[in-house]
């Protein structure tokens, strides 16, 4: 094989036809995306994957940004099709997405890239790098793939969901997985002028929130909520992060409410932080509430949703512990210094850290979708929940690092006081229970694997 050439095959157990469609869904670039990658799609000049398709990407290499194009030159149904970059880092790039029959019920994927660096002979020495990055991204590509279509994809009735938060860390990952899954969504965004037709302007702090326009929804999910975890709390802080929480979720059940025909389900953000300082107690969905901030905030978060329940919509709270991804969120935060040797266990490492892969979170959201007998409280952690000390290791172990520092309780303190005791310090060891007893499968269920997969390791 030509050291400017890579292909990844992978094996899925579904029709050839079905594996074909899949890419051509809205979703299926961002969904197959890695999320550590630095890449965006700006623009895009027609639908599917047809010949003539252009698609523009925003990159960063080596911290330098740029745009990479990308035309669509080729298109056979249910056998290839192929793109070739316009513009990009790139001197030549040609990527053929092939498609191979294995039976009525089984297909190949196999991705073929075409490659030259640029800089000529100069670049000699990068190719290696450069097949170790290919390989990297098309294993998580070939494996979210795989796993959608065996699991996920059109397993359920189509569905038209409302997601407002969508442009957080969970949401920026769940819109396309929906989408790609076959359902249809619809965000509700701050702005109000030039819309786009999956978007519905709305303005939660000032009760504007029109509805009747979304036309008839199967389902809301609501991820709103300002990040707890920047800086020390003040009380103009506090306010915002109890009002960013609870003002919208009072607007969308008061405007569900009043719907003739009403969603069948609404599933409203909470978070683990309910529980407080609970030791190595084990906390089902049962547990009671804990004695702090962000237990009370959650609290009333969770009380901001419970008319929808009462209207006849069944509303889960979905406590959701630390998601793991490298594109929002502690890991993100977390991957630098562990990365380069620097990582540092939290005081005495024992306090338990309830964790869940992204691809676990949104799964689980859209199990929780599909399965009518759930309601109320749910956890949305994995089943093992481990210390600091043994995340801090494992984290490490994936860089082939070691932990040498400890940052003590008391330095926590003098730097985030109680934002640093409530979200760093604080140990709820949390079991996904309702999951768990009604069937889900989580795809990471132990650290190592979930932290090698979401990082790829």
């Amino acid at each position: 094989m030509s050291h400017n050439v890579y292909i990844k095959r992978t094996k899925i157990n579904v029709p050839v036809e079905k594996l074909f469609a899949w890419h051509a869904r809205d979703g299926a670039i961002s969904r197959l995306t890695p999320p550590w990658a630095p890449l965006k799609m700006i623009s895009r000049s027609g639908l599917g994957i047809q010949k003539g398709v252009k698609v523009a990407f925003r990159i960063s290499i080596f911290k330098i940004p740029m745009i990479w194009e990308a035309e669509h030159i080729d298109y056979q149904e249910n056998k290839e099709f192929k793109d070739r970059q316009v513009k990009g880092p790139f001197s030549r790039w040609e990527h053929t997405h092939r498609f191979i029959a294995d039976g009525k019920e089984n297909s190949i994927m196999e991705d073929k890239l075409e490659f030259e660096l640029p800089f000529g002979f100069l670049s000699w020495p990068f190719y290696g790098f450069a097949r170790k990055e290919f390989e990297r991204m098309f294993s998580y590509r070939h494996r979210v793939l795989k796993y959608d279509l065996e699991h996920h994809v059109d397993t359920f009735k189509t569905k038209r969901i409302l997601i407002s938060g969508a442009s957080g860390t969970i949401g920026k990952a769940l819109v396309p997985f929906l989408r790609t899954c076959g359902h249809e969504v619809i965000r509700l965004v701050r702005k109000k002028k030039n819309l786009l037709k999956d978007e519905l302007s709305w303005d939660p702090y000032n009760g504007i929130l029109d509805l009747e326009k979304a036309g008839p929804l199967d389902a809301v999910i609501n991820l709103n909520g300002v990040d707890i975890s920047r800086g020390r709390w003040t009380k103009k802080q506090k306010k915002q992060v109890l009002d960013s929480r609870t003002i919208p979720t009072r607007l969308l059940v008061e405007k569900m409410k009043a719907l003739d025909h009403k969603p069948g389900v609404f599933i409203s953000s909470s978070a683990i932080g309910f529980y407080g300082e609970r030791g190595d107690k084990v906390l089902n969905e049962t547990a009671d509430m804990g004695d702090c901030f962000i237990s009370r905030v959650c609290r009333l978060w969770e009380d901001a949703s419970m008319d929808a329940q009462k209207a006849g919509i069944r509303t889960i709270q979905l406590r959701i512990g630390v998601v793991l991804t490298p594109a929002g969120g502690a890991l993100a935060r977390m991957e630098l210094p562990f990365k380069t040797g620097c990582g540092v266990r939290l005081s005495h490492g024992r306090q338990y850290m309830s964790w869940i892969s992204m691809d676990d979170a949104i799964s689980g959201i859209l199990y929780l979708l599909n399965h009518y007998r759930i309601k109320g409280p749910v956890n949305l952690t994995a089943p093992n929940p481990v210390t600091n000390k043994t995340f801090s290791k494992t984290l490490a172990g994936i860089f082939s690092k070691k932990v040498f520092f400890v940052l003590p309780r008391f330095v926590a303190l003098a730097l985030w006081g109680q934002m640093g005791k409530e979200t760093l310090l604080t140990s709820a060891k949390v079991r996904p229970e309702k999951l768990l007893n009604n069937g889900f499968l989580f795809q990471h269920e132990t650290l190592f694997f979930a932290l090698k997969d979401m990082l790829g390791r």
